[in-house]
């Protein structure tokens, strides 16, 4: 099986940050090669996922789902290697770089093109970035692009027009980008899928249509996505004829279909209708935890209860710290990750996962040296409980606890609901299971009073996840607001940004407030994951942050 990465870290004794996805006992990230005699004359791999795809548009995504389509089918200036190093994709080699780290020239491959045909050029870029900013767009991702390139915050904000981005198309192979600051993670935010290309003239055809379909999508990566019809369980990736690296594609096609029940899923791995499943849940996970075909990771995603403090105009009882921190203190996470969810999660106290990222001059793991922020105590809980019941003027509450459908979500639902309610005398939890598309509606609108909430790092540094709750931030989503928190982080993006180790310091200092002063959410886990692949499939990637996986590589071998 799989070793996590955290494992590595410790094994190199943290005297450099490594993100490589190691070997596992099946083999199953083998050789890529494509002169390979022993591959299969049928290069056609089946899989299973757990969720549908809520859109095709990059601009709009904000879910794993969507961005393991766009991992697939699409490719801008960087992509992550099966190290989960950012490498150079459509960017012909790295780029130029100003004396004061300002300003970047790249120059893109000549021979890349999108799936009708046309070349993808430096306006795609330019034209794709200023679409996510533009507000008429409506990208909760846009932040993205805030405080890293010239005068997007003021774009962002309507206070300039999209025109005036520090990104030019030089000529059509010649991109220039002007930052604000000097950004140490550039290079893994451009393999993101916000910061991916566009085709304006595909694009403003299709108008609202675009990304509601795989008709109304556009590929220039490995595969193209086809039969989605926007809102169905099966979809496939067919080879793209177009991609400039079609020579090193092995795969004819990838069928995929969403079983939300993971005995489904189980049951076509067994019958050899599936080659890989999904992660398993936790029943799953223990009887297939020593299966030959088992493969585990660890991922870069951190989860926990988010506490919606405004609904509806009105505050929510949420808005009172002390209720807050009572249930987030109310629960046995240890437990939970160990009983319910078996498959290789952890319990975690902060919020910045383990393996992100090490302190710049001491080598130290993030989460490591955050600490235990906020832990299991129902002593205290109770204490901060009856005293936020008492300034609420009520004996009892009754809050609304948002979650998916699938199997693994009801189970963990019952899991919180008993904790909470039988920790906490005088509270009622009502489960609310919805499919995924309408839990990321409901909770966008802030029609929810606590959701299950999951993160996944979209570049290598703690501000992938601590710059998601600034005050009024496009995925803060809770009404969570406090002015030192966002002091601290502009701190982290502007005024440090030349100052590693102050940077660091003011990051942790975020995390602090916003976990265990404030507690505006309740870590719960860091996931893992295990899936089963056959023996067969070599060369599948799995990622610390981005895509879950990436399928360019893959080869089958029977």
């Amino acid at each position: 099986m799989k070793k996590s990465k955290y494992y590595l870290i410790i094994v190199l004794a943290l005297t450099m940050f490594v993100i490589s996805a190691c070997g596992s006992n099946n083999d199953n990230e083998g050789s890529s090669d494509n002169s390979d005699s022993s591959a299969s004359d049928e290069q056609v791999l089946n899989m299973v996922e757990t969720a549908e795809i809520p859109t095709g548009d990059p601009a709009l995504a904000t879910d794993a789902a969507s961005f393991i389509v766009f991992g697939q089918t699409m490719e801008g200036l960087y992509v992550l290697d099966g190290e989960d190093q950012p490498v150079p994709a459509i960017a012909d080699g790295d780029p130029e770089i100003s004396e004061d780290g300002l300003v970047y020239t790249f120059k893109l491959k000549e021979d890349a093109k999108w799936s009708n045909g046309d070349p993808v050029t430096a306006h795609d870029f330019v034209y794709a970035w200023q679409r996510a900013l533009n507000p008429d767009t409506g990208s909760q991702y846009a932040y993205m692009f805030s405080g890293v390139i010239e005068n997007a915050t003021d774009i962002m904000n309507g206070d300039a027009a999209v025109e005036e981005l520090g990104a030019e198309a030089v000529d059509d192979y010649t991109l220039e980008i002007t930052l604000e600051q000097p950004v140490e993670y550039l290079n893994s935010l451009l393999a993101f899928g916000t910061y991916l290309p566009l085709n304006e003239d595909f694009v403003e055809e299709k108008g609202d249509s675009f990304g509601t379909n795989s008709d109304n999508m556009l590929a220039n990566g490995p595969f193209v996505l086809t039969g989605w019809d926007g809102s169905g369980l099966t979809w496939t990736y067919e080879k793209n004829e177009e991609y400039y690296d079609i020579d090193n594609v092995s795969l004819d096609k990838v069928n995929v279909q969403v079983a939300k029940e993971p005995s489904t899923a189980v049951n076509l791995y067994e019958t050899g209708e599936a080659d890989r499943t999904a992660a398993l849940s936790s029943e799953y996970a223990k009887q297939y935890a020593n299966h030959e075909d088992a493969s585990t990771f660890e991922e870069g995603s951190s989860w926990y209860l988010k506490f919606n403090q405004e609904r509806d105009g009105e505050e929510t009882p949420l808005a009172n710290e002390n209720i807050r921190k009572a249930m987030a203190m109310a629960f046995d996470k240890e437990a939970f990750a160990e009983q319910v969810l078996s498959n290789g999660s952890i319990p975690s106290d902060g919020y910045v996962p383990r393996g992100l990222a090490v302190n710049p001059e001491t080598g130290e793991d993030f989460r490591e040296e955050s600490g235990n922020l906020i832990s299991y105590d129902v002593e205290k809980a109770q204490e901060y409980w009856n005293k936020g019941l008492e300034e609420l003027g009520v004996d009892e509450l009754s809050l609304d606890y948002l979650s998916d459908d699938t199997e693994n979500a009801k189970r963990t639902a019952e899991y919180f609901k008993n904790q909470l309610e039988t920790n906490l005398d005088g509270l009622t939890l009502n489960l609310e299971n919805v499919p995924f598309k309408n839990r990321l509606d409901r909770t966008t609108a802030q029609d929810y009073d606590v959701v299950m909430h999951g993160w996944g790092p979209d570049y290598l540094d703690p501000l992938t996840f601590l710059d998601l709750y600034v005050t009024d931030g496009a995925n803060n989503q809770a009404s969570i607001s406090n002015e030192e928190y966002d002091q601290l982080i502009e701190d982290a993006k502007v005024t440090y940004a030349n100052d590693p180790e102050k940077r660091w310091e003011a990051m942790l200092e975020a995390e602090r407030i916003l976990v265990q002063e404030d507690t505006a959410i309740a870590p719960i886990y860091q996931r893992g994951r295990l899936t089963l692949i056959k023996p067969y499939v070599k060369g599948l990637e799995e990622h610390l942050f981005g895509p879950d996986y990436s399928l360019k590589n893959v080869t089958i071998e029977k």
